[in-house]
């Protein structure tokens, strides 16, 4: 838990971060129904799965204004050869192509946008669509996994391991020309990057106010808590953890897109899938505002006698 604090205080120490309470209480929904970068099906059920929790009304009650834009459309290209090991690129690239739009519409629209996963390779297209309308993005991964692979250092080919070496653009030379990826341009650069949550890399992966991408897989936190996904790792972040996590970001009302990833509702029985489901709703709805009882707002006073 020290080192969690240690570590997120230093993260919005990188970002230059103001303090208050002041998060962004305009909402635009996205679901993102893809699986196609990663092996296990069901996670492309995970939106329609926190939209059926109550998430937007959820979101209402507590004071946000909410534009859903509903689930994504993008075309599978059922038959199509792997490039190397790298699995379905021309489907994911194209799927994040489409994503990238929509998240510089909601932006331009004035909303902070939140992208509800699928896999976490649409990282990709939320981020690029992000750094279309954000100019000096600060980018906070929570997650067990780097997801910095390239298509060749893979280990696997799931492209839901590789979207940050497609963004970064000290990695930009090591990026072979891939089906469906060709729109891609690298948008951060390595130092624009905090991980919180790491504990399982693979072998390939060893200044003003800035507005904050928050990448969080449902994976970060400990599977005895979130089991319904598809690679979960022994050691993640408590419940109060990753809730504080979401807390201190929304205080800063710099939150500008949260990607929401990696629950996997064939995952699980009734009771797993309900308690990720609702782990991952505690994460939103603490990242737009929620207080957990006991807590104060930060203008706060103590009551003169």
């Amino acid at each position: 838990m020290l080192r969690l604090l240690r570590t997120t205080r230093w993260a919005l120490r990188t970002a230059r971060l103001v303090s208050g309470w002041r998060c962004h209480h305009s909402i635009g929904v996205v679901g993102v129904p893809i699986s196609q970068g990663q092996g296990k099906a069901g996670v492309e059920k995970g939106p329609d799965f926190l939209y059926n929790a109550g998430l937007v009304d959820k979101l209402k009650k507590q004071g946000c204004r909410v534009q859903d834009y509903g689930n994504l459309k993008f075309e599978t290209f059922a038959d199509e050869k792997p490039f190397g090991i790298v699995k379905m690129p021309k489907t994911v690239g194209r799927a994040n192509e489409q994503l990238a739009d929509v998240v510089n519409t909601v932006k331009q629209e004035g909303h902070t946008c939140l992208v509800l996963g699928g896999d976490h390779s649409l990282a990709i297209g939320s981020i690029s669509g992000h750094a279309r309308s954000q100019n000096n993005l600060c980018v906070v991964w929570v997650d067990a996994h780097a997801d910095i692979n390239t298509p060749l250092s893979t280990p696997t080919g799931n492209i839901h391991g590789q979207p940050v070496s497609y963004l970064l653009k000290e990695l930009h030379s090591k990026i072979p020309v891939m089906p469906g990826f060709s729109w891609i341009k690298p948008c951060i650069s390595a130092k624009d990057i905090v991980y919180i949550g790491l504990r399982d890399l693979d072998p390939g992966e060893h200044k003003g106010k800035r507005p904050i991408h928050l990448s969080f897989d449902i994976d970060a936190i400990d599977p005895s808590l979130a089991p319904a996904t598809g690679t979960p790792m022994v050691g993640g972040l408590t419940y109060r953890e990753g809730v504080y996590l979401a807390e201190a970001i929304c205080k800063t009302g710099l939150l500008s897109v949260l990607d929401l990833v990696e629950v996997n509702p064939n995952l699980g029985n009734t009771e797993e899938v309900a308690s990720t489901v609702n782990y991952a709703l505690g994460i939103i709805l603490s990242s737009f505002g929620y207080v957990r009882g006991g807590s104060h707002p930060s203008h706060y006073k103590l009551p003169e006698p």
